[in-house]
């Protein structure tokens, strides 16, 4: 069995549909989900990132370019990836239809969110920081669930979204950091 076969028709597919279809039972209210849900619609996550950016640039006059070039390139790959997987997998979602895994909402606003508070944490005092992941993370999750209850994704494709948006988010962490070591070498 190939790995698309797996992730299509392999011993998880039957578990990620009971649990998806349990947890659309016990769903909070429309409105709460589709608020969820929508944390990751490009129209909504990308103004939040595309506003730290512009903090993160104004706040060190400019020399934070590295990071903020890092971020912006994570989230233009992230649409292609999550494209290509999609493709490749073209798993059938809860409303019917193929092309849901992973979830592009999930990983849009994981490596928005995300990415804002990598380019903004610098400037919180350093008790904040803890508390300020904690809320992204509460607000990826809950974007997540809201996906889930409203019958947009699997939880599956939730959690590969998430596992696309950790890795983008490392690299350009790992990256901004190795690029501003090397601007600060050569001051």
């Amino acid at each position: 069995m190939g790995t698309w076969q797996v992730l299509t028709h392999g011993p998880l597919v039957r578990g990620d549909e009971d649990l998806g279809a349990a947890m659309r039972r016990t769903a909070p209210s429309r409105a709460l989900a589709e608020v969820l849900a929508d944390a990751g619609n490009m129209e909504v996550a990308l103004p939040l990132l595309a506003v730290a950016m512009a903090l993160s640039l104004l706040r060190s006059r400019g020399r934070t370019w590295p990071p903020v070039l890092c971020c912006a390139v994570a989230v233009g790959l992230m649409a292609p990836l999550v494209a290509g997987v999609k493709a490749w997998t073209d798993r059938t979602g809860p409303l019917g239809g193929g092309g849901f895994y992973p979830s592009g909402h999930a990983a849009t606003a994981a490596v928005a969110l995300g990415g804002a508070l990598l380019l903004l944490s610098p400037a919180l005092p350093r008790a904040a920081r803890a508390p300020a992941w904690t809320l992204i993370a509460a607000l990826v999750v809950g974007n997540g669930l809201g996906l889930v209850w409203r019958g947009y994704h699997w939880p599956l494709d939730v959690v590969a979204g998430w596992c696309l948006s950790v890795l983008l988010l490392y690299v350009a962490a790992a990256t901004a950091r190795r690029a501003r070591k090397r601007t600060t070498a050569h001051r």
